[in-house]
């Protein structure tokens, strides 16, 4: 996901998201781990959506702080 959509979203949202992510990363580990996981590479691709959703959740927390 682009992180020009993301920003889009409000912080509800992107707690909902991180959710969905983080569940899906867990289902991903354990296909890998039976030996069912077809595509390797999404794993790379939901860690790092987790990574950019953390980062704007805290940017966030960051302006909400300054303003």
């Amino acid at each position: 996901m682009k992180i020009a959509d993301m920003r889009s979203k409000s912080e509800d949202q992107l707690k909902d998201q991180l959710v969905q992510l983080k569940k899906e990363q867990f289902n991903l580990r354990f296909q890998q781990a039976t030996g069912q996981l077809e595509k390797t590479a999404r794993m790379k691709e939901v860690r790092r959506d987790i990574a950019r959703v953390k980062t704007l959740l805290r940017e966030q927390a960051k302006a909400e702080a300054e303003a």
